[in-house]
């Protein structure tokens, strides 16, 4: 067990929370491990009828710990002191198994809904659109900036939002904010900040007067049916194509690894993000910082 997820069960519904404030809720693998034993704990329990994903602080995830290390001091991502083929295989079993945590939420008996209270970056985007619903606060950013990195993105976005919106953000990795979400599809409401919480559980409330078989049976023939659909084998796709993207390392990320290696993981997001500001929606817009500059 870990404080990095705190886990409460208050009148049926299950509170997961992301507890990594000062590194933005960023995922560490025993971080997703742990959420996932407790999607399973609140799976089990007859007296949770609903779940609430959630993160503490100014993020909801901002999605992988680019910050975590192996036994020779780099990133685990990064290839040096790799051979290609043991390169080719950290991603392919990395973005190969991303499939099962998706379908993990989705077998469950219990809906889970995302309350996204702030940055979901990365990771973070990808599960707040893998879960069955998401509200989010008015003061959420979306993005997936590992695409400047040469990283991939996820077909779930193209399947939850179609293929132009997925193309217009999952090539940028721009931000995006909660209004924005709203139109494309990505989110079910989006909510004043500090009534996020609240009205999460409202609807919580609202599904767990529903009866449990019916709540179960009804999520399973939209979840499963999704799948069988094509969703599955569009996410399989995903896997090994992500593995690719992730493996073709060039003199560019190279160049940000090196970054990284001899500055360290601030120096790094400059030299990635710094051609892409002012950023189009968010707090780091020119809108936004005009608004901070004048607030």
């Amino acid at each position: 067990m870990t404080q990095d997820i705190l886990y409460s069960v208050d009148d049926s519904i299950a509170t997961i929370t992301i507890n990594r404030p000062d590194r933005m809720n960023a995922l560490t693998p025993e971080v997703q491990a742990e959420m996932h034993r407790r999607f399973d704990e609140a799976d089990a329990d007859p007296a949770v009828r609903v779940i609430i994903l959630t993160g503490n602080g100014a993020a909801f995830c901002a999605g992988y710990d680019q910050g975590q290390k192996n036994e020779k001091g780099t990133r685990k991502s990064d290839p040096k002191g790799k051979s290609i083929a043991e390169f080719i295989e950290y991603w392919q079993r990395n973005d190969g198994g991303r499939v099962t945590q998706w379908t993990h939420m989705w077998r469950l008996g219990k809906p889970i809904i995302a309350a996204v209270n702030g940055w979901a970056m990365g990771g973070g985007f990808w599960y707040q659109i893998a879960a069955d619903i998401t509200i989010a606060s008015d003061k959420a950013v979306f993005a997936q900036p590992e695409v400047r990195h040469i990283s991939n993105s996820t077909f779930l976005l193209a399947a939850l939002c179609g293929w132009k919106s997925a193309n217009r953000w999952g090539l940028t990795g721009d931000h995006f904010d909660a209004q924005e979400a709203l139109r494309i599809g990505m989110v079910n409401e989006v909510v004043p900040h500090d009534e996020l919480m609240d009205r999460t559980r409202a609807l919580a409330k609202r599904i767990a007067t529903v009866p449990e078989p019916s709540v179960r049976l009804n999520k399973a023939i939209t979840m499963l049916g999704i799948q069988a659909s094509g969703l599955y084998s569009g996410l399989l796709l995903e896997g090994a194509l992500g593995a690719m993207a992730h493996c073709s390392h060039n003199d560019y990320r190279e160049k940000l690894f090196e970054t990284q290696r001899n500055e360290g993981l601030k120096a790094y997001l400059q030299m990635r993000d710094g051609p892409f500001q002012p950023e189009p929606m968010g707090p780091r817009s020119k809108k936004g910082r005009e608004a901070r500059k004048n607030g």
